[in-house]
């Protein structure tokens, strides 16, 4: 089996570059999640705001605190409390609105900052044919997430104003450092969902929330099959041959 891993590079003032590999791995370690890493290039220059210095760095310099420069160590300290930005808000909006013919309304909401019931999470990785994780694991990785972004359908039917059916179609979630990395995780739409460009929205708008927190270098994991899909969306394979490594129990 192969793991294909691409990373995502932002460029700060005309700088930026980015890694990948393609790695072999051992079937056990993966069991349950075949998926390879990516990572996003994009160069959105109106979402970054370089506050202290001018950098231009490749995919290792971007997540230095400093930089090293004629063989010194330049040393930024860190902002005042006062003069940090404060964190964007969680969002909240109908992305897709359609009135079938008997008058039921049905709303798709995203949402970056709503709670997910583990149990709903479940029954979605269920219908993808995801093999089950225990509860309590799902719940730890939810509440450890840095975003979590879901789509639910909200149906309402004539007459029934207040009895809305609403449940859960969609999900991703992102872990970060808080300040240059995060890792997109589940990304997961409801099969009778799928083909309606609602992926590709959930992926964008989970990438625009980590843009907006000024956390430039994103990766993923994808199944080989969901690899062109990821690219259409800017994700790129084997950027100056940087290699994901990984560790697994053996025996």
């Amino acid at each position: 089996m192969v793991v294909v891993v691409v990373v995502l590079v932002l460029s700060f003032g005309g700088g930026g570059g980015g890694g990948c590999i393609i790695l072999e791995k051992k079937e056990e370690f993966w069991k349950g999640r075949d998926r390879g890493i990516l990572v996003r290039r994009t160069f959105d220059a109106e979402t970054r705001k370089l506050k202290t210095f001018q950098l231009k760095a490749g995919f290792w310099e971007s997540i230095k605190s400093g930089l090293i420069k004629n063989n010194t160590t330049q040393v930024v300290d860190p902002p005042n409390v006062d003069e940090e930005d404060e964190e964007p808000l969680p969002q909240e909006f109908v992305l897709v609105e359609k009135t079938e013919p008997d008058g039921t309304i049905e709303q798709i909401i995203f949402s970056s900052g709503g709670d997910i019931d583990v149990y709903d999470l479940q029954a979605l990785c269920d219908k993808v044919g995801w093999p089950r994780r225990p509860l309590s694991k799902l719940a730890a990785a939810l509440k450890n997430s840095y975003i979590v972004a879901s789509l639910h359908s909200v149906r309402k039917s004539p007459g029934s104003e207040g009895n809305e059916q609403k449940r859960l179609i969609g999900m991703a979630r992102a872990t970060s450092d808080h300040a240059f990395n995060a890792t997109i995780w589940d990304v997961l739409v409801d099969p009778g969902y799928q083909g309606q460009g609602l992926g590709k929205a959930l992926v964008e708008k989970l990438i625009r929330a980590l843009l907006q927190r000024d956390i430039g270098n994103i990766t993923l994991f994808a199944d080989s099959k969901v690899v062109d899909f990821y690219r259409n969306l800017g994700f790129e394979a084997d950027p100056e041959g940087i290699k994901g490594m990984f560790w697994y129990p053996n025996y």
